[in-house]
């Protein structure tokens, strides 16, 4: 087995597999209202053809933030497009690196996020998860932990699901805001699985912009389709970025990008407006069905989904056998058919953190999802009659005798 220098290098070994939980991409099927987007490609493409880049840009823009209820995003109406959401980092990390700026990063992260920067020799610093739990704490922790120039969290976070999104976090959020407001630093926030709140029952969602808009504050929001919808990669990724920022912003851009594709724009407007019209059911009872299978597969077992504060596409789950460590536990489930990713690199400070925990991808077709996590339990079984039997062979020392 290759010795793997990041999350993304498994990801590619993992793509190999029938039972692939590596990525956080979607390879579920279509439901039914998509597979009709799908009878319709010759006529969307044709469409696309005879429509104006910016008339297509501002339906697709529109759309998206409209359907999340972020109307204050759209005033003004300076949202990039990008391929991919990493490209969006990357221009971040370019504006960085050009006003030589540091970065306080939230660990535990995907790690891409670290490489980018680090790529480019930004200075980071870790910013613990655990310092944003505490509503009433988190002003103070962060004065007390961040020196850099910039703050870049992902909400909600991936692997953990943890969010300041909701009504019941607001005041939370208004709390990094206002740090960041008082300390001059710039906020960049990772939305790419926020669209999985979308109707959810626990999570009353706000307008995020309208706070960062009406604060002052420097800003940066990438926002993503990939992980959302079964799109086979064909996604657009968009940054929103604050006003003061954004002509040094978009200079960089256009460096890199002209524009994206307007056959890809209409396509996915449609899906946007599909999972308008059915309340996001095709996504959310997908994961829903999944993440039960994998709770109830894993009850009384060594493997411990924990439970997110947002339920997002993947399952983060804590290895309760403590001579298990997930670099292990990850290449046995590799040799017998099965990728999940190991907890190590999530911790891009400390990797050692993340022995205790691995990653499962929940965004699969459910019969494939149960035959997979069925494969994973038995392997569990298996591994825990031989640490039972390791016990059972040491010998047990004697009370002494009076």
């Amino acid at each position: 087995m290759l010795k793997f220098q990041d999350l993304t290098q498994h990801e590619v070994e993992a793509l190999k597999q029938k039972h692939n939980y590596a990525d956080a991409h979607t390879h579920q099927s279509q439901s039914p209202s998509q597979l009709e987007i799908i009878k319709r490609l010759p006529e969307l493409w044709l469409e696309a053809e005879k429509t104006k880049q910016e008339t297509l840009n501002n339906k697709f823009i529109e759309t998206f933030y409209k359907m999340r209820g972020l109307d204050t995003a759209l005033f003004p109406n300076n949202v990039m497009l990008y391929y991919a959401a990493s490209i969006a980092i990357i221009h971040i990390a370019n504006y960085l690196l050009k006003k030589r700026l540091s970065v306080t990063l939230i660990e535990p992260c995907f790690d891409n996020l670290y490489e980018i920067l680090s790529h480019l020799a930004i200075p980071l610093d870790p910013l613990k998860e655990e310092l944003l739990h505490d509503v009433d704490k988190i002003y103070e922790n962060l004065k007390t932990h961040v020196k850099s120039d910039a703050i870049f969290i992902v909400d909600p976070n991936n692997p953990t699901g943890f969010t300041l999104l909701g009504q019941k976090n607001k005041k939370a959020f208004e709390n990094v805001v206002q740090f960041c407001k008082d300390y001059d630093k710039i906020l960049v926030i990772d939305y790419c699985f926020a669209n999985f709140l979308m109707n959810d029952e626990e999570i009353e969602l706000y307008d995020t912009y309208k706070v960062l808009k009406e604060s002052g504050i420097k800003y940066m929001a990438i926002e993503d389709t990939g992980k959302t919808w079964p799109i086979q990669d064909a996604k657009i990724a968009m940054l929103k970025v604050s006003d003061n920022l954004y002509e040094e912003m978009y200079s960089i851009y256009t460096a890199y990008i002209l524009n994206v594709s307007p056959f890809i724009l209409n396509v996915l407007t449609e899906y946007l407006l599909d999972s308008q019209n059915c309340q996001f059911a095709s996504i959310k009872n997908l994961l829903n069905t999944n993440r039960k299978i994998l709770e109830e597969t894993f009850q009384d077992s060594m493997l411990k989904p924990l439970k997110p504060k947002g339920n997002v596409s993947v399952a983060w789950c804590e290895i309760m056998e403590p001579n298990l460590k997930a670099t292990e536990l990850q290449k046995i489930l590799y040799e017998e058919g099965v990728y999940v990713l190991p907890g190590t690199y999530f911790f891009w400070h400390n990797p050692d953190q993340g022995e205790k925990y691995i990653r499962i991808a929940l965004a699969r077709d459910t019969d494939n999802f149960t035959e997979g996590t069925s494969l994973i339990k038995s392997i569990l079984d298996r591994l825990d009659k031989n640490f039972s039997a390791q016990v059972a062979a040491v010998p047990q020392l004697s009370p002494s005798g009076g």
